[in-house]
């Protein structure tokens, strides 16, 4: 079961390699890839603008993935070999506070993340805690799962936006987290949703989602949202999406803008009393509640998909999703 792999030696030089399986140790699965998404992060590890705390070159890049349990290391279920899958990409500890409180996002042990510290999806295989693996359903589209990270994180802003049946909810951002936003906000029944984007192609999509309107950032926005969800990553967004806000309103942002931006108000958090919530990574409950509606059908990513590529095309791979072209969504690649 070799193939390649993609190896980041350091940013901007990358290198397809022999891959050759790491068998599973104990309490660990190998998993035969099926699909892996790019998204702004591994753009980031290649370009070499993200935190030298948060990448470990070389690296095999590759959070956002699918496949099927090939073979399990000793202590793990049998069962498990020869299911469809998809895993957390957070390597945490399991044993200090935050992980004893579920916030595995929070690990006190430190950072490890599939795919920037530890080697990634990029590859034919991919060997992991298989506490970390989440089975489908036997009939699940392995494309569409793939997407099943991003809308973890999604589901995560989800949980902590609350949103309440009758409510009014908006989000800032038309990119595949912001969509996923609204397919997750969509199903608490909002009395209204809006998408704020920059480019009115993304509308039908918005709509598609679930969507009630649609308006561009260069348009009057109201100012009387309960919930807001931040999805864009702009420097301007969370004061675009905090300025939707009634008082008293409830902010959640998703994106990591550069610095530079003009960022949220100190002094209107606090005299329009807005609560603001923040998401980086999934924690097992989202994953639970992404992997469930995807189960349930009532969560469909694939029409995201722009492009599938090989994964020799890494690189061509890497420029379509820096485009900025409207026309580009969510690429896959296929080892």
């Amino acid at each position: 079961m070799s193939g390649v792999a993609v190896v980041l030696d350091a940013p901007g030089r990358h290198r397809l390699v022999r891959h050759e399986p790491r068998e599973p140790g104990p309490g660990e699965a190998l998993v035969r890839v099926h699909a892996v998404g790019i998204c702004g992060s591994d753009r980031e590890v290649y370009q070499g603008n993200r935190p030298a705390a948060y990448v470990r070159y070389p690296v095999t890049p590759g959070h956002e993935w699918s496949g099927t349990v090939d073979r399990v290391g000793d202590g793990v279920p049998a069962g498990l070999v020869g299911r469809k899958a998809v895993g957390e990409g957070f390597r945490n500890c399991q044993v200090c506070a935050r992980c004893h409180a579920g916030e595995t996002t929070l690990c006190t042990a430190g950072y490890a993340e599939t795919g920037f510290t530890e080697p990634g999806a990029m590859a034919a295989t991919l060997t992991l805690p298989a506490r970390l693996l989440h089975p489908l359903p036997d009939d699940a589209d392995l494309g569409a799962a793939a997407l099943l990270e991003p809308a973890a994180c999604v589901a995560a802003a989800a949980l902590k936006a609350d949103a309440r049946p009758g409510e009014r909810v908006a989000v800032v951002g038309t990119g595949t987290l912001g969509m996923l936003a609204v397919r997750f906000l969509a199903a608490a029944s909002p009395a209204e949703l809006l998408v704020v984007g920059v480019d009115r192609q993304r509308a039908p999509l918005a709509e598609r989602f679930g969507a009630t309107g649609f308006r561009t950032t260069d348009q009057p926005l109201p100012a009387d949202f309960d919930v807001v969800v931040e999805a864009a990553g702009s420097p301007d967004a969370a004061g675009v999406a905090a300025g939707l806000l009634r008082r008293g309103g409830r902010l959640v942002l998703t994106g990591l803008p550069a610095p530079g931006g003009g960022g949220l108000d100190p002094a209107d958090l606090v005299l329009r009393q807005l609560e603001v919530r923040t998401v980086f990574g999934a924690p097992p409950p989202a994953w639970a509640h992404a992997v469930r509606m995807f189960a349930a059908g009532l969560l469909d990513p694939l029409p995201l998909v722009t492009h599938e590529l090989p994964l020799a095309e890494f690189p061509h791979a890497i420029d379509l999703v820096g485009s900025g072209d409207p026309g580009v969504g969510k690429v896959l690649l296929r080892p």
